[in-house]
């Protein structure tokens, strides 16, 4: 999908490469201090993030239709140049939006966001629940296209924003956290951490429950990264899944502050699904949990074997969650894959990685990390 540019500072050394024991599996792990991470993460930086000019969306009139990523940009390149196969391009690293204050974003303190609505609001291009019914309070699921998702349920606490730099400049994209038996993972896109090349993205931060600019569980450094081979190797589409196992915050794990969604592997392909994330283009600020629904349907160019959901989330969402089984009164799903791509002729359709055996493979390794 997306080109990131090139490694920066903070990470550890060493090459990318196959993790032990585990075919199919490339990993990298992070040599900075957490504390450093936080204090690189003012809100002035995040504000000062800067965004190359976005793409414009079309098909052009020959060859296959080029893919946006959702989150990220070749900086290093004039924006619009192809990336990766033939055909596919970026759009605009999405910039997060913050108050304007030095303020480092706090660690993580347990502190609990206490708002609650009965009516989860609605998000996107969302479909098949309009007229569905929450058994709690018996409102209707429906809501104007643009308002966040307001539901006291797990996942406006389970699924969070991430800020990493890349090349010189600092970008966003969305996270989840999914269960796991260290207590620290999250689950997002490949292009989240690492580009086609190999490059491999610093100051890696997660902010769970993230809110107009609050951090109410605090925030999260990267410790362990991990993708599948094919996507570090050949920039594979249908790989664009990363897990990064996170540093404890004041002796806690992420999963013991906030939770965790369940994740599956080799599930039905059709399936209902909810995804949610934190866009920035368009109608959307990044600044509030957004979401979609509907049920998933293959590629339609047939270029990938990932699924789509008919949703206009865009740059900024990338990694975000897609979980099947949702339960509107809990918040709570199984996680089946995550906001990936769109192609530039059809914006109205995210494209999302199928969560196979290879996926598996990456998640067995990050959780024992």
């Amino acid at each position: 999908m997306s080109t990131i540019g090139a490694l920066l500072g903070t990470l550890g050394t060493g090459a990318p490469g196959p993790a032990p024991g585990v075919a199919g599996v490339t990993d990298h792990v992070i040599a900075a201090k957490r504390s450093a991470i936080l204090r690189y993460w003012t809100v002035r930086r995040m504000l000062r993030a800067v965004t190359p000019p976005e793409r414009p969306r079309h098909r052009p009139p020959a060859g296959p239709p080029p893919v946006n990523p959702l989150a990220t940009a070749d900086v290093g390149s004039p924006v619009g140049s192809p990336l990766g196969p033939a055909g596919r391009r970026a759009v605009a690293p999405a910039v997060p939006r913050a108050h304007a204050t030095d303020t480092p974003v706090p660690y993580a303190t347990g502190t609990r966001d206490r708002r609650t609505t009965d009516t989860p609001g609605r998000q996107g291009a969302a479909t098949t629940d309009r007229q569905a019914i929450d058994a709690a309070g018996g409102h209707t699921v429906h809501g104007a296209p643009g308002s966040p998702w307001i539901s006291s349920g797990a996942v406006r606490v389970t699924t969070g924003k991430v800020f990493f730099t890349i090349n010189g400049g600092d970008y966003v994209c969305s996270a989840g956290t999914i269960a796991g038996a260290n207590r620290d993972l999250v689950v997002t896109a490949g292009h989240c951490v690492q580009d086609a090349a190999g490059a491999w993205a610093r100051n890696w931060l997660y902010v769970p429950g993230y809110d107009q600019g609050r951090r109410p569980y605090g925030a999260f450094t990267a410790r362990h990264l991990f993708v599948p081979a094919a996507w570090s190797g050949r920039h594979d589409e249908n790989s664009d899944v990363a897990i990064v196992a996170l540093a404890a915050a004041g002796g806690r794990h992420v999963t013991d502050v906030v939770g965790a969604q369940t994740v599956a592997f080799d599930q039905p392909r059709g399936a209902v699904v909810y995804g949610f994330g934190y866009p920035t283009g368009g109608h959307y600020d990044g600044e509030r949990l957004a979401y979609c629904s509907g049920r998933t349907y293959p590629d339609r160019h047939r270029l990938t074997q990932d699924q789509g959901l008919r949703c206009d989330m865009s740059e900024g969402a990338s990694g975000g969650p897609w979980l099947a089984g949702f339960d509107l009164v809990t918040g709570r799903g199984v996680v089946t894959s995550v906001n990936s791509f769109k192609y530039s002729d059809d914006p109205a359709t995210m494209y999302g990685p199928y969560f196979d055996a290879a996926v598996r493979r990456v998640y067995e390794q990050a959780q024992h990390a």
